[in-house]
C-alpha cells in the first residue's frame, strides 16, 4: 500500500478512536474502526489499479517529409489521441527511404508523395504500395533565382526542374503554359525534356534532384520546385512567377496520398489515420498556415 494510503488509514482510525473517548464502547470502536479502515484500503486498491491499467492509445508510425506532411500530421494527432491512437512521425527528406521504410515494415504508413509517384516507385522498385486516402496537393511554383521575372528571362537562360519523371513532367507543364516552350502531343505526364519540340528562348533544362533544387537557386535563372520543398526554404506561393491553376490536370492528378502496404488501405490504423487528416481541424490548419501553398482535397 502507498505511503499516502497509509497515512489515511491511521487517520481515519484515529478520528474512530477519538469519537470512542467521547463515549462509545470497545466493540462499536473496534467494528467502526475495522470498517473504516477496510473501506479506505478499498478505495486505494481501486486508485492503484486504475493507475496500473491506464486507457494505452495505439501507436501509428508514420514517415512524412518534414514540412508539410510532418506539421500537418502534428496538427492531426489530437483528433487521432480522441479516437484512441497517437502518432510517432519518423521525417525523411527524400523520396526513396519513406518508401522503403514502409515496404520493409518499419511504418505503418508514410505521407509525402503523390499518386503517380507512388505508382512510378512501385513499378522501378518493385514494391506494392498503395493509397488509402487523398489529402492535398501542393501547387508547383516557378521561382526567381539569378533572374527576377519571366518577362526577363534571356535566351539560354538555365531552368532547373526535378529529375525524377512525374515531377519534371510536372515542371515542363508549367513551363509550357507559361509559353516558355512546347511539349510534344500527348506527352503529358510523362513528359521529359526530350520531349519538348519546342524552345524558342533555347533554354537550358536542368534536371535536379527534387529536395536540391531550393538550394540551387542561387545559381539559376529561375526554377519550378516542389510545394513541400518550396515551403521548407522558406519560400511562399504569393512570391511565385507563376504557380499551377488549381483546375489543371497537374493540380487534380498529383494530389498528396496516405500510403501503406497493399491490403492495409481499410486496416483500423489507416482508416483512422486518413479521417483525423481530412478532419476540419485539419483543413483550418492547413488553409490557415500555408496561405495557397498547400490546398485541402476535401
Amino acid at each position: 500500500m502507498k505511503r499516502s494510503t497509509l497515512l489515511t488509514t491511521a487517520i481515519a482510525i484515529t478520528a474512530v478512536l477519538s469519537l470512542t473517548a467521547c463515549g462509545g464502547s470497545k466493540e462499536e470502536t473496534t467494528a467502526a474502526a475495522t470498517e473504516a479502515a477496510a473501506e479506505t484500503e478499498a478505495a486505494a486498491d481501486t486508485e492503484e489499479a486504475a493507475e496500473a491499467d491506464p486507457e494505452e492509445l495505439v501507436e501509428i508510425v508514420v514517415g512524412a517529409s518534414p514540412a508539410p506532411h510532418a506539421e500537418i500530421l502534428a496538427a492531426a494527432e489530437p483528433v487521432l489521441n480522441e479516437a484512441g491512437y497517437t502518432l510517432d512521425i519518423v521525417e525523411y527528406t527524400d523520396y526513396v527511404q519513406p518508401n522503403l521504410a514502409l515496404e520493409a515494415g518499419e511504418l505503418d504508413a508514410n505521407y509525402f508523395q503523390h499518386g503517380p509517384y507512388l505508382e512510378q516507385f512501385n513499378v522501378e522498385q518493385g514494391t506494392d504500395l498503395v493509397s488509402a486516402g487523398t489529402i492535398h496537393y501542393e501547387p508547383f511554383g516557378i521561382y526567381a533565382g539569378k533572374t527576377a521575372s519571366l518577362e526577363e528571362l534571356a535566351d539560354g537562360a538555365t531552368v532547373a526542374v526535378p529529375n525524377d519523371t512525374t515531377n519534371e513532367a510536372r515542371a515542363l507543364l508549367l513551363l509550357e503554359a507559361q509559353g516558355l516552350l512546347t511539349l510534344k502531343e500527348g506527352a503529358g505526364l510523362d513528359a521529359t525534356k526530350n520531349d519538348i519540340v519546342e524552345n524558342p528562348k533555347d533554354l537550358d533544362i536542368l534536371e535536379v534532384e527534387a529536395a536540391q533544387i531550393p538550394l540551387s537557386l542561387q545559381d539559376v535563372d529561375i526554377a519550378v520546385i516542389n510545394g513541400n520543398y518550396a515551403i521548407d526554404a522558406g519560400l511562399k506561393v504569393s512570391d511565385a512567377l507563376a504557380v499551377e491553376a488549381s483546375d489543371s490536370e497537374a493540380a487534380v492528378t498529383y494530389g498528396n496520398v496516405v500510403a501503406v502496404k497493399a491490403g492495409e488501405e481499410t486496416s483500423d490504423k489507416a482508416l483512422a489515420l486518413v479521417e483525423a487528416l481530412k478532419s476540419d481541424t485539419v483543413k483550418s490548419f492547413i488553409e490557415e498556415t500555408y496561405e495557397g501553398a498547400v490546398v485541402p482535397m476535401f
